[in-house]
């Protein structure tokens, strides 16, 4: 018996015709745009996230700070993630000279160049048009024009999935392996800028090459095997590195429980986040030595501070050990969660819109062939934005909200591509119909969303609802002529548009600092908090002050100049990341952030800052941060030195032994 395969399918050459001159003109007035919208007083946030600003400054100063992404010069413990991201950062400090804007300006470029790669992937399967409201409205999700100012990971890790997702689709195009294996070494990079949340794309990208690629089923998947090869190297070789790197020569791992990057992330950055459970950072657990987390000073602070505690409904989740978790800063899990109050404004503007389209898109090309672009486009972005969603959604570990800018390029390629097939069978009474309601809810849930700030100008719900209707009311009236489709689609695109841009503004021209950044106007458990601050400085502990956005500490002219004349290796030394950082970017020096970002990391030990102070290599203790009160090195200091107030701290002399 013999067998007969069936032959491939032919290898079509790509046929994408080359931008027109007001094409060019167009894309220039977007990324323009996008430019003044990410680059407007870029320094008015000063240091951002001071966390990660000062790892960036000791990167700047230590070349073995810069490999492993050392919190500080001195090379105790890392930040809790890997260093790609902070690398871009630290090499624009040690050629303009470190700062806040060489610090942000490259986070807006890459915020300018993924808004052109978005437009450059819709580009190829639905031309033009398309492309432009694509990057539109990339670049005006309220999310990312916050996240394309800061400098947490995230900006990176949205430029290098969004390049891969574009290989991806020039691979589709021509089944090509160069292509295919670039967009898998890119998501292995994207790992070394956040970890974990790189894969949350790989479905998409592995699933639309299986589905559309014209070649035969098995090249396909040599194909795909090589890209996964590309990906483990790309990721690989500093995760090998740091793990054969003996312990004693490096900086602890921070965020990790073994001193391990391969635990840091498969637990704290990877599985962690999504079950909760160990894989979250932690207070006390015997046996260890560690402090309790932050969760405790949180919750035991805010019950009785001021307001008389959380807020109707919130819940401060928690993952492991009492460490801030799942519901603590982005809503609770559960499939509502992309449409709740603390995550809803930042993302899902678009989102039902993003959904519709994708389900209409797929009906409409149901009869195409296998390798029909259009619906490789669909299957890729699609995917992308349902399984991160449905990942950030159901997460029980860590979530913050603004990890939610990975899922903006995704809603924005659908509504392109999606929004570019209906507005084809305009022509239709179907395909009219369709636009309005999509058009229709779209403009609904901008108003409930605008709704949940009713202080933030209040006359645009109406403007926004206005622009609904009459959107909704021109794609119905069957008038015909070029200048009334013009002007239908302009109000259209105003209609969807409008509400989140006028969001983006509203972040671009706010200053954002502190580890928990949100775009928009506060709504939220982020609201309460920062009312809660307002009313009564002192309701949260000084180093959770900081990571919400509170004032600045350690910036007390005689605090710097104190650290500044310390003389030794690390000027002062405090548990966790918060006030260390910011005693850091102040003064210039080294400070020492014991037990790393929640002050639970057993780095360094309490013999091993024994073994410091006795060496004379740190000068000053400052208390209070995450965890504080009831770490063992805090109370040995608290019991042996003497100390004094200045500035409103608590600042204990370790050259001055009480006995």
């Amino acid at each position: 018996m013999t067998t007969t395969l069936a032959p491939a399918d032919p290898a079509p050459v790509a046929s994408v015709p080359p931008k027109r001159r007001h094409e060019r003109l167009a894309l220039g007035v977007l990324l323009a745009a996008t430019a003044v919208l990410y680059l407007w007083d870029l320094g008015a946030s000063g240091f951002a996230n001071s966390f990660y600003a000062a790892a960036v400054e000791s990167m700047t100063r230590s070349w073995k700070a810069f490999f492993f992404a050392s919190f500080d010069a001195g090379n105790i413990i890392t930040v809790d993630k890997p260093p790609a991201a902070l690398w871009v950062m630290a090499l624009s400090g040690r050629i303009f000279g470190f700062s806040s804007w060489s610090m942000l300006v490259p986070e807006a470029l890459m915020g300018v160049a993924t808004v052109a790669l978005i437009y450059a992937a819709v580009r190829r399967v639905s031309g033009h048009r398309a492309g432009l409201l694509a990057g539109a409205a990339m670049a005006l999700t309220p999310v990312a024009a916050l996240m394309f100012r800061f400098n947490n990971p995230d900006a990176l890790l949205v430029l290098l999935i969004v390049a891969a997702a574009y290989a991806t689709v020039r691979a589709v195009e021509v089944a090509g392996t160069r292509w295919l294996v670039l967009a898998g070494a890119l998501v292995g990079f994207a790992f070394l800028a956040k970890m974990g949340q790189a894969l949350v794309v790989v479905p998409a990208l592995a699933l639309a090459y299986l589905v559309a690629a014209p070649t035969g089923f098995w090249h396909r998947i040599r194909q795909l095997l090589a890209a996964g090869v590309a990906l483990v190297v790309a990721a690989g070789w500093w995760v090998a590195t740091v793990e054969l790197w003996p312990a004693a020569d490096r900086p602890y791992i921070g965020g990790s429980q073994t001193n391990s990057v391969l635990e840091l992330a498969l637990g704290y950055n990877g599985l962690g986040r999504i079950f909760g459970g160990s894989g979250d950072p932690g207070g006390h657990r015997s046996g260890t030595g560690r402090a309790p987390g932050a969760g405790d000073a949180v919750r035991d602070r805010m019950a009785h501070g001021a307001g008389g505690g959380m807020p109707p409904g919130a819940d401060m989740a928690h993952g492991a050990h009492g460490a801030p978790g799942g519901g603590g800063f982005g809503g609770g899990a559960g499939l509502a969660r992309m449409f709740g109050t603390d995550v809803g404004a930042q993302v899902s503007w678009l989102l039902p819109a993003a959904l519709a389209l994708l389900v209409i898109g797929l009906w409409l090309t149901r009869r195409a062939p296998r390798i029909d672009r259009t619906r490789a486009s669909l299957v890729l972005w699609g995917t992308w934005t349902v399984v991160s969603a449905l990942v950030f959604s159901l997460a029980e570990g860590i979530f913050h909200s603004y990890y939610t800018v990975a899922l903006a390029p995704g809603i924005a390629a659908l509504v392109g591509i999606g929004g570019y097939e209906l507005w084809r069978r305009r022509g239709s009474w179907a395909g009219r119909l369709a636009l309005a309601l999509v058009v229709a809810g779209t403009a609904a849930w901008a108003v409930v969303l605008l709704d949940r700030s009713p202080e933030f100008l209040p006359w645009l719900r109406w403007v926004v609802a206005a622009l609904g209707v009459l959107a909704v009311l021109a794609l119905l009236v069957p008038v015909s002529g070029r200048r009334r489709w013009t002007v239908t689609a302009t109000v259209v695109a105003l209609s969807v548009l409008v509400a989140p841009a006028a969001y983006a503004v509203d972040t671009a021209a706010t200053p954002h600092t502190g580890s928990l950044p949100a775009a928009g106007p506060p709504s939220g458990i982020a609201a309460y908090f920062l009312d809660q601050l307002h009313k009564r400085p002192d309701a949260l502990p000084l180093g959770i002050a900081a990571m919400v956005g509170g004032p600045a500490q350690g910036t007390d002219p005689e605090l710097v100049s104190l650290l500044q004349h310390a003389g030794t290796e690390w000027s002062a030394a405090s548990i966790g990341s918060q006030v260390s950082s910011q005693l850091a970017l102040a003064s210039g020096t080294t400070v020492m952030a014991i037990g790393g970002f929640y002050g639970s990391d057993p780095a360094p030990t309490l013999e091993q800052f024994q073994r410091y102070v006795a060496a004379g290599q740190v000068h000053y203790f400052f208390a209070g941060g995450f965890g504080g009160e009831r770490s063992p090195i805090a109370t040995w200091v608290q019991d042996n030195f003497f100390y004094s107030t200045i500035g409103g701290q608590t600042v204990y002399d370790l050259t001055r032994p009480t006995h």
